[in-house]
């Protein structure tokens, strides 16, 4: 059996100052990887990387600003030699009625959600193409696969990030790198619990296996994607959400 070992990796993880990124960057990080955390928030995030000790560390940028991302996407590859796997997990979720989402936040939701996605790939897949190995993990959701009354722009964002996986996928493979997507259900985060004890415990009510999920869960699916154990694996889109949405 192959283990998850990634001794030797570098990572970049994106929205890693809390809640499911900062998981994410706990997975990697304990599975050997040496990992740089960005967001935009840098006393968190500094805090983050602190608490992870060695193998981590923190850069900034509001990931809705080009000129930022590119600046930390340098700053991280310096910083780490090289990105090996990168973890699109930044994101902002607005929940808002189709009547009430203004064109400004459409497209915020867009450019954190998409666009500094896709441009932090064509970052990353430089050097990974040059090296004959790389892994690019995008965090999707259930909302981008379900429909909810709520939350359009994120849910369009996030079908969006799934589409795109797949075009990485399919340009890169012969370069020996893989992208895939993992798209989770309900999650035990502030982001979850901040829709309101009601509303959660109505969703919750949904979810076959009875409970959310815990953000480790999801972070170890993308220590595996990110391993030698996902090698074969390319253009996935890997559902875990309790049983609400079965294919």
């Amino acid at each position: 059996m192959t283990q998850i070992d990634l001794s030797g990796k570098t990572a970049l993880v994106t929205g890693a100052a809390g809640g499911l990124g900062a998981a994410i960057a706990a997975g990697l990080h304990a599975n050997g990887a040496t990992v740089a955390l960005l967001d935009r928030d840098a006393r968190a995030n500094t805090a983050t990387a602190a608490a992870l000790g060695d193998r981590a560390t923190p850069v900034h940028a509001d990931l809705a600003d080009l000129d930022q991302l590119r600046t930390a996407f340098a700053e991280a590859t310096e910083r780490l030699d090289g990105v090996d796997i990168l973890v699109n997990n930044a994101a902002v979720a607005p929940m808002r009625t189709l009547w009430d989402i203004e064109p400004e936040e459409w497209d915020t939701v867009f450019a954190i959600n998409v666009r500094a996605a896709f441009f932090l790939s064509r970052m990353a897949a430089e050097g990974m193409r040059a090296r004959g190995c790389g892994r690019i993990i995008n965090i999707a959701s259930l909302a981008g696969q379900k429909a909810r009354p709520t939350g359009a722009h994120y849910g369009a964002s996030k079908a969006a990030l799934t589409a795109m996986t797949r075009a990485f996928a399919t340009e890169l493979a012969a370069d020996g790198v893989t992208a895939n997507a993992v798209a989770p259900g309900m999650i035990d985060t502030p982001l979850v619990h901040s829709i309101g004890e009601e509303k959660e415990a109505e969703l919750t009510a949904e979810i076959p296996v009875g409970r959310i999920a815990e953000p480790n869960e999801i972070a170890d699916l993308v220590s595996f994607l990110a391993a030698d154990t996902g090698a074969f694996i390319n253009g996935a889109t890997y559902d875990i959400n309790g049983g609400v949405l079965m294919r």
